[in-house]
């Protein structure tokens, strides 16, 4: 490691080492020399703001030289394996999810369970902090923060949930204080930092650094999870959450005024039109007892190669989801586009129809030529709740020593 004098001066070192540690996080900076460059610092700069990484217990430095290219070469930049981690969380319509998760956007193995009954936000969100303190308490690494991707518009700053119409919690939810008593309750004496998000607001987030979105500038991410459509967009790395949090509500979208009754009052709205329940009744079926619904409309998905009223009921909301995403198209003019949940199954059962029924409803049509473009990750509500918590410390990384 090199002496005092190698260091970068103070104010230099906070300044990069928050963007240093992040470029290691998203795979960007895998070599001392790849982190020099997107920097645009000196060699010893990089090199010191990685020891000071390295030091803090969150990056590893591997001496061993890396790549045969022109010049001396680079030392291996990686997320150290045995670093801290944080806690995410999920709650959805049929239950709810925990896990760990280190650096590098990678969870460790989640836990899915069903919700409490009675579904009392109270209720729940204990549960959910009860089965983390679980694995946090089971892991041998520290436990940094804690943080909350649940299906509902979480309004800016006050962290309360203003339409969890899919849980059947009273609109005004204080969710962030609820959830931060819980965590506290659970876990006593760590002290824990949480954080609440919207769910599809925080998957576009980990599909934006580590997924299908890496490196769009203006990515429009929709989803439909186990009830109703989420959306978000991610400008040039940052999620537009608009000026109270409640921006791209993309399930209230009307895409058939004669359509299904939605929760809102309305119908037709895209959240009744292209979630699982609304594949599941175009194609005659109901979910077994107990099966998430989510699972029961992809096995529709599945069959619509030899099954007629699947396929029937795949082109049916296929047509309402391309209708949609032209709307949003319209308005937000994305790079990208990556659809998650549901959706990811739809484009995949329907390559063609999907995306020549956004072409055929866009201003631009065709000659607009937005990719539409599945999502990577399989956990993607999960991860982006890992990267809500990650935050704070990725702005800096020198919090981790408090």
């Amino acid at each position: 490691m090199p002496g005092p004098a190698a260091r970068p001066a103070p104010d230099r070192g906070r300044t990069v080492l928050g963007p240093a540690l992040a470029l290691v996080h998203t795979g960007r900076a895998p070599t001392r020399s790849a982190l020099t460059e997107a920097l645009g610092v000196t060699r010893a700069t990089a090199g010191a703001v990685a020891s000071e990484l390295a030091a803090l217990g969150l990056v590893t430095v591997d001496a061993r030289p890396a790549g045969g290219g022109r010049g001396r070469p680079s030392h291996r930049l990686a997320v150290d394996p045995a670093g801290p981690v944080v806690l995410a969380a999920q709650i959805h319509a049929d239950g709810f999810s925990v896990a760990l998760a280190g650096l590098g956007g990678v969870l460790e193995e989640p836990v899915d369970l069903p919700l409490p009954r009675p579904g009392d936000p109270g209720r729940v969100l204990r549960a959910v902090a009860e089965a983390g303190a679980r694995l946090v308490a089971a892991s041998p690494r520290s436990c940094l923060g804690a943080a909350l991707a649940v299906p509902t518009p979480v309004a800016e700053p006050d962290g309360t949930a203003l339409a969890a119409l899919y849980l059947d919690w009273p609109a005004g939810t204080p969710v962030a204080d609820l959830f931060a008593a819980a965590v506290a309750e659970a876990v006593p004496g760590a002290a824990l930092p949480t954080a609440v998000a919207n769910d599809a607001n925080l998957a576009a987030l980990a599909e934006h650094r580590h997924g299908a979105g890496r490196d769009a500038r203006h990515l429009l991410y929709v989803t439909s999870g186990h009830r109703g459509v989420g959306g978000a967009l991610v400008v040039d790395g940052r999620l537009h959450t608009g000026s109270a949090g409640l921006a791209l509500e993309v399930g209230q979208l009307v895409v058939d005024p004669a359509g299904r009754p939605c929760p809102c009052g309305r119908r037709g709205c895209l959240d009744v039109e292209a979630d699982p329940p609304a594949l599941l009744a175009a194609a005659g079926r109901t979910p077994r007892p107990g099966e998430p619904l989510l699972d029961a409309a992809r096995a529709v998905t599945r069959a619509a190669g030899r099954d007629p009223a699947a396929r029937a009921a795949v082109d049916r909301v296929a047509d309402r989801l391309g209708a949609g995403i032209a709307g949003m198209v319209n308005i937000l003019d994305p790079d990208r586009i990556v659809l998650g949940g549901l959706h990811r199954d739809l484009l995949a059962a329907a390559p063609e129809r999907l995306p020549a029924a956004v072409a055929g409803q866009c201003l631009w049509g065709r000659r607009a030529g937005v990719p539409l473009l599945p999502a990577a990750l399989e956990r993607p509500d999960l991860a982006g709740a890992a990267e809500l918590a990650w935050q704070p410390y990725l702005d800096d990384p020198s919090a981790v020593a408090a």
